[in-house]
């Protein structure tokens, strides 16, 4: 029910998805008087793989976390993480208001041991391959010890969900030299390197899109502004772009000229493609869909769900903080 465009983007998406995966089920968590006529006009109304649960509240996108977890008990996000308590769902997909997804995640499935706050990470695309970009706007303060618990996470999820072994893990800093950045990154450094994560030390702003390193691990005061400018160039690019292509008869022979080539570049950094930012350190999975998530880009958050399960993400995160931690 959430997200700018609600069931109308979110019911075709999951259509399109169980269309592509044969071994899945969705649970449509929302308002029946909404979900329902979307599925018959996509006569899919008695789908097999899919089961619509009612609920008699809706989390609003401007509501404040606090509101939202102590009044909306029979909200859609509210039902949909005590599925994924209970055993009953997998994993829970949201588009919804990020800070209530976060308490309310946390409030009903808890922390993982070991870990102090969730992070939210999503995928970066880059001139060589992808990078992890952690945390992205759940902490906008974070001490040195939380950092490094970010790096855990954020290697042990590209470990499983990218294949690599022994991912790369650098902290976001005002420069890659040692005696830059603030007490906390410093700290965070030394407890780096002193763990056995493949830590390669700072990197900059730019190196987000390098795929200098697999993980890049800052606060999410930091993380957010990262993500959000990231977001604003793209648009100017595209903006500028398109008035080039309009200003002559010139651009838009060039443009039809270039056209497989700028397909072939959308393709490639689409952020559609890399919708779906994993809520890691809790005891189940959550997957924030961008808010603003057509039914491309939300199909894309549910399919990274999917990896997540059949990768058992969070045990993996549970046995590699075992690993540095045997004393608890």
């Amino acid at each position: 029910m959430g997200g700018d465009h609600g069931p109308e983007e979110i019911v075709p998406a999951a259509l399109h998805v169980l269309k592509k995966h044969e071994n899945l089920e969705l649970i449509l968590v929302g308002l029946e008087d909404q979900v329902k006529p979307i599925l018959e006009k996509h006569h899919a109304q008695d789908h097999e793989r899919i089961n619509v649960r009612h609920t008699s509240q809706v989390v609003e996108m401007h509501e404040l976390p606090s509101l939202a977890l102590r009044n909306k008990k029979d909200s859609s996000m509210r039902v949909a993480i005590n599925l994924v308590k209970d055993g009953t769902a997998k994993a829970c997909v949201s588009a919804g208001n990020t800070g209530a997804l976060m308490a309310t995640a946390r409030f009903v499935l808890k922390m993982l041991p070991g870990i102090d706050r969730p992070a939210i990470c999503t995928t970066m695309p880059g001139i060589h391959g992808s990078t992890h970009l952690l945390d992205l706007g759940a902490n906008v303060d974070s001490s040195s010890e939380q950092l490094f618990q970010f790096a855990v996470m954020g290697s042990e999820l590209t470990s499983a969900v990218c294949n690599i072994p022994r991912p790369s893990v650098a902290l976001l800093n005002v420069g890659a030299e040692e005696i830059k950045g603030n007490d906390r990154v410093k700290q965070a450094a030394t407890l780096l390197n002193e763990s056995h994560l493949n830590y390669i030390g700072f990197v900059e702003g730019n190196d987000i899109y390098t795929g200098k390193a697999d993980v890049i691990v800052c606060d999410g005061f930091v993380g957010n502004i990262a993500l959000k400018a990231s977001e604003g160039v793209a648009a100017l690019l595209m903006h500028h772009a398109r008035l080039q292509f309009k200003s002559s008869l010139y651009g838009k022979f060039a443009a039809l000229v270039s056209m497989p080539i700028l397909k072939a570049i959308r393709k490639k950094i689409d952020p559609r493609h890399y919708n779906g930012a994993s809520l890691l350190g809790l005891r189940g999975i959550v997957i924030k869909s961008h808010g603003s998530a057509d039914r491309v880009s939300f199909a894309h958050a549910i399919e990274e769900a999917m990896l997540e399960v059949e990768k058992n993400v969070p045990a993996r995160i549970t046995t590699q903080l075992e690993m540095l931690f045997p004393d608890g």
